[in-house]
């Protein structure tokens, strides 16, 4: 993948006018290669719920989450090929920073925005205590993934696939920063309302899509993504709030 600035001469002036080629699919194999990782991911949350309906304690369930990003991980790397636009980080050094400080201001967002009326339902979160003592191999995996596997495959599920397909069904055509109103703003409401401070979950949403956009280029907001994520990480074990997990 080149430097998006430098390539911007090579992106369809107007990429939402292009016609869609005759006879293809409704969704292509790169959409596939972007859906498929996060709806594994959903799927594990839905299997968790159900086994917790059936009786298993969530201490039992807390080795589900290696499992889940484990077969995340698999897709992602099965789909490689597919994500031309993180084969090399191209990211300014400026772009670096911005992204960066974007993460650390979603993630003092996030731990705020927590009040009734900004969530939906209640959950324990993630609890990795075994008879009040942390297991830190379940904090490490739990950190690891949220920092270094969740970010690339909700960024290429959102940002990547839903944002610029909303504007227009051969996606990749699509340039972020002609992305309009309405693919902008489905995407971050619904990624809100994926998690409990739905809220939060709206802001964080807005803050690495204006990144993808302004910055055009992937890694921007994976890097913020990762920045809120790895951080809330090491505030929640210190603080015991488990429920942000």
């Amino acid at each position: 993948m080149t430097d998006h600035h430098e390539s911007r001469t090579a992106l369809p002036e107007h990429p939402g006018s292009a016609a869609p080629v005759a006879g293809e699919p409704f969704l292509t194999r790169a959409a596939w290669a972007r859906i498929l990782p996060f709806g594994t991911y959903i799927l594990f949350i839905a299997l968790g719920d159900l086994l917790e309906r059936m009786g298993m304690s969530r201490a039992e369930l807390r080795w589900l989450y290696p499992v889940q990003v484990g077969a995340v991980l698999a897709l992602l790397a099965i789909c490689w090929r597919q994500y031309d636009e993180l084969h090399r980080f191209a990211l300014r050094f400026t772009h670096t920073l911005v992204a960066i400080g974007v993460g650390v201001i979603v993630l003092v967002l996030w731990v705020n925005l927590d009040l009734p009326w900004m969530t939906i339902g209640s959950s324990p979160g993630y609890d990795p205590r075994t008879d009040g003592e942390i297991d830190w191999l379940l904090v490490t995996i739990r950190i690891a993934g949220a920092a270094l596997i969740v970010p690339v495959m909700e960024e290429l599920f959102w940002r990547s696939f839903l944002m610029r397909w909303v504007e227009q069904a051969n996606f990749k055509l699509v340039d972020p920063a002609r992305i309009g109103f309405k693919a902008f703003v489905i995407p971050c409401v619904l990624f809100g309302f994926e998690h409990t401070l739905w809220l939060a979950g709206i802001v964080a949403g807005v803050a690495y899509g204006v990144l993808y956009m302004r910055h055009r280029n992937l890694w921007s907001p994976i890097l913020a993504h990762a920045v809120t994520n790895g951080l809330l990480g090491f505030w929640v074990v210190c603080t015991g709030g488990w429920q942000f997990w």
